[in-house]
């Protein structure tokens, strides 16, 4: 694991689409859809058989495509090559995922329907909650009157 002024960094890529988070753990990392030759295998046509480089030096990690046909993306630029900064989202043609660089691992996600139950259950009952009626400012009458001065008609 590299070290940052003494400190062990833990590298991650987060599936934005949900699973588990895959930890990169060596000084190079092939990704790919071919499983002989890749330490990361990303099982999608879209995927290139032998896709990109991802590399830890420094505590610092860089990625670089190797003539990917749908290419690599860093936070939406199409990339060759490029440093990958701790929140960076990282995509492999459709595959997408969040870049964790810290001293451990990215905290685990919250489901959605969890995290759905959970502001269901501080959600106020009723509107009154809120504040009363009399503390919204007062509806005015549409009239034609009041129209602005620097309309014309």
């Amino acid at each position: 694991m590299p070290r940052v002024e003494g400190v062990a960094v833990f590298a991650q890529l987060i599936p934005l689409q949900g699973g588990e988070p895959i930890t990169i753990d060596k000084d190079v990392t092939i990704v790919g859809r071919q499983a002989e030759h890749c330490d990361i295998v990303l099982d999608r046509k879209s995927v290139s058989k032998i896709h990109c480089i991802i590399a830890r030096t420094d505590g610092l990690l860089f990625v670089r495509d190797l003539d990917s046909t749908n290419g690599t993306k860093v936070n939406g630029q199409r990339i060759v090559r490029g440093a990958l900064l701790p929140g960076d989202q990282l995509a492999f043609a459709g595959e997408k995922f969040r870049v964790h660089l810290g001293p451990g691992p990215a905290p685990a996600a919250v489901r959605s329907a969890q995290r759905t139950e959970e502001l269901e259950a501080v959600a106020p009952e009723s509107p009154e909650e809120f504040g009363d009626e009399t503390s919204r400012p007062p509806e005015r009458p549409a009239d034609e009157s009041e129209a602005p001065e620097d309309l014309v008609e």
